[in-house]
């Protein structure tokens, strides 16, 4: 009975630090996220500029990658 006791209270400590850990990594990649597209950064025209680039690379990518899959010769 104390060992039933004791697990239930060491998984219950373990699930709030894991629940907090998940919280903070939340909260760290939404403040990435706000930062990164905050329209008030004077570089975010230039940052979403570039990922706009990165976006058409990675779809010219993925199209010859199917054409090759698929046996067509570009």
């Amino acid at each position: 009975m104390i060992i039933a006791g004791a697990s239930l209270v060491g998984l219950t400590i373990v699930a709030s630090v894991l629940l907090r850990a998940w919280q903070g990594w939340l909260a760290l990649k939404r403040q990435e996220l706000e930062r990164h597209y905050a329209p008030d950064d004077e570089k975010a025209g230039l940052s979403l500029g570039a990922a706009r680039i990165e976006i058409s690379d990675l779809k010219e990518r993925i199209k010859k990658l199917e054409a090759i899959a698929s046996g067509v010769d570009l």
